[in-house]
């Protein structure tokens, strides 16, 4: 709530207490008799009304005891008890109804003992003042709803809220639920092809060296790889059950296994280089894991889009920034740039996540360039 939401409610209260003093003030002023005593006690008990959302019975116990003094001195008629009637509105609104009560007996009582002689001596003095009566209970009963209606809107107010919180645990659980579901459908179908691949590629490794032929670099990278991918599929189903990886082992590979990655891509036959700039430096875990698959997408993309291109690889650690940037010299065209598939967009969603920045798209002098600017400072 700002600064006018709060002092809203306070102004309406002066306003109200200024106008009932300008009238209640007014009226007595031209009533014959009336001194500044009057004239005080008018302005007092009208005003004591501003108090009357923060100190009901404050406000009940002034404006009752001011204008009682003013009915009882000057008699100005039914005026001195507007700012008694709007007390005993504001304490049973608050839930102090025998306060009120007892407020409006005095009131009462003492307003009818001073015209007593003129309610038995007319029947418009005994219409006065059962129509004063009349207001007192009609103050006390508006009070009452206004108190059942506040209630009854906090009570529904609390009733929503319960709600939202029920569909929030709703709708977090179905999430749950769902995470569970992929990891199961991810452990079922990818783990026992990759474990297949991985033993397969091992086997033949051992065949070869107990034969003892050279093993081609290409298969020695397939079963890294498999190793590799049985690794960060573990961990992914890990983070998708929602609990902590067996041993302390990191959720998913960072910068640090940046060599292994490109290793892995020069014996599966793609010439790449590697430079880093800047001072290396502990990155955010999602900056981390960002950077490495942006460049494990990159260098898929060259393998499989510009066979026989070479790739570039730099890694340059500015001040709050990391600049990862991927340069391939294949065939692609300015003037023809590739439809983005997958790889693509899932490097721009992981971007843009972070905050950073996604450029690629083919180079004026030819080949492909992938350059992701990514904020490195923890947030705050």
């Amino acid at each position: 709530m700002g600064f006018m939401g709060r002092w809203r409610p306070h102004a309406e209260d002066g306003l109200l207490a200024a106008g009932l003093a300008v009238l209640v003030t007014a009226i007595v002023v031209i009533t014959p008799g009336a001194d500044a005593l009057d004239v005080a006690a008018a302005v007092a008990g009208s005003l004591a009304l501003a108090a009357w959302r923060r100190a009901p019975l404050v406000a009940l116990l002034a404006g009752t005891a001011f204008m009682l003094a003013l009915a009882l001195h000057l008699e100005p008629g039914p005026v001195a008890a507007y700012p008694v009637m709007v007390a005993v509105f504001a304490a049973v609104r608050a839930g102090r109804p025998v306060a009120a009560a007892a407020a409006s007996a005095v009131f009462l009582g003492a307003d009818l003992a001073v015209n007593l002689p003129e309610i038995t001596e007319s029947v418009q003095g005994l219409q006065g003042s059962t129509l004063l009566i009349g207001w007192f209970v009609a103050a006390g009963v508006a009070g009452t709803v206004t108190r059942h209606r506040q209630a009854y809107v906090a009570e529904a107010e609390r009733r929503a809220a319960e709600a939202e919180r029920t569909r929030e645990e709703a709708a977090l659980r179905r999430a749950g639920e769902e995470r569970l579901r992929i990891a199961r459908e991810l452990h079922d179908s990818l783990t026992h092809s990759i474990s297949i691949i991985k033993v397969q590629a091992g086997v033949a490794v051992h065949l070869a060296r107990s034969r003892g032929e050279d093993v081609p670099p290409a298969l020695l990278a397939i079963q890294e790889a498999g190793g590799d991918a049985m690794r960060e599929l573990r961990a992914t189903l890990e983070v998708l059950r929602d609990t902590d990886p067996p041993g302390g082992e990191p959720p998913a590979s960072g910068l640090d296994r940046l060599d292994d990655l490109v290793e892995r891509a020069r014996a599966a036959g793609l010439p790449a280089t590697v430079t880093v700039s800047g001072t290396r430096r502990e990155l955010p875990a999602e900056v981390d894991r960002a950077a490495y698959r942006i460049v494990q997408e990159a260098l898929t993309n060259v393998s499989r889009h510009a066979g026989g291109a070479a790739a570039a690889v730099r890694v340059d650690y500015v001040d709050g920034e990391l600049v990862v940037q991927v340069d391939d010299d294949g065939a692609a065209d300015p003037a023809a740039p590739p439809v983005p598939g997958t790889g693509l967009l899932g490097m721009r969603e992981r971007v843009a996540a972070l905050g950073g920045r996604l450029r690629a798209e083919p180079r004026p002098e030819g080949g492909f360039t992938v350059r992701a600017e990514l904020p490195a400072k923890e947030p705050a």
